[in-house]
């Protein structure tokens, strides 16, 4: 699915982020995951791909002239602080067992952090982006099947609800940070990604695997699963999201 939204706005910044119910469905480490834009690359039309874990996330940006791609982007992007990564990075796991009021308290920081660590990562790719003269199409955002509308306690009582809802957290996360930056957000269900594509690209599996290798091999590792998701993704939304 794609959810409508504004370009980028320049050369205004990213809107703070906003604490109220999910916005989507709710799920390359190493000091060597970048790969800035290099200088003097001509200016192209991008769109981003993410794809989330607990605490961090896999971004990768790819560029369209001529009807050739290139990775314009790649890089490793933290979304909890490091001081915090022992308990933010799960943070209803870190409430369990905890008194009503205090375990929802310490969610509410897990969620609050997240969100706005994501809209600073965005606001810094958009900026890069910008910085190079780059358009930029949209962003993708690989998310999983929406979860009830429980509450944090309702949460906490059953452990299979919490590993739910840090799922859902990151990924949701992002997305926020997508439309508070002014980009378009195509949401893309990650257990059918490959699906998605073979649709809107209109090629099939089998020659998606061997493109996207082919743009790793421009990169350099890393380039494992993660940073070929996110790659997928963002070449998806080049072509206006899934069909």
């Amino acid at each position: 699915m794609a959810v409508g939204g504004r370009r980028i706005r320049p050369p205004g910044r990213c809107r703070g982020p906003t604490f109220g119910r999910p916005l989507i469905g709710q799920a390359l480490g190493g000091a060597h995951d970048e790969l800035s834009i290099p200088r003097g690359l001509r200016a192209v039309r991008t769109a981003l791909g993410l794809k989330a874990h607990s605490g961090w996330a896999a971004l990768v940006v790819l560029g369209t002239s001529g009807g050739e791609l290139e990775i314009v982007d790649r890089r490793r992007i933290e979304l909890v602080e490091e001081a915090d990564a022992l308990w933010a990075k799960q943070p209803y796991h870190a409430a369990e067992g905890m008194n009503p009021d205090k375990a929802r308290e310490v969610v509410k920081r897990g969620v609050e952090a997240a969100r706005r660590l994501a809209v600073r990562e965005m606001q810094a790719a958009a900026d890069r982006a910008r910085e190079a003269k780059h358009e930029i199409a949209a962003c993708a955002v690989l998310v999983v099947e929406p979860m009830p509308d429980w509450s944090v306690d309702e949460i906490l009582a059953v452990h299979f609800r919490m590993h739910k809802a840090e799922g859902v957290l990151f990924r949701d996360a992002l997305a926020r940070a997508v439309a508070a930056c002014g980009l378009k957000l195509v949401a893309i269900p990650e257990k059918q990604l490959t699906e998605h594509a073979e649709r809107a690209l209109a090629i099939p599996a089998a020659a998606l695997v061997k493109r996207v290798a082919t743009l790793g091999r421009s990169a350099g590792p890393p380039w494992g699963k993660d940073q070929k998701d996110a790659a997928l993704a963002a070449m998806i939304a080049l072509q206006g999201g899934p069909k």
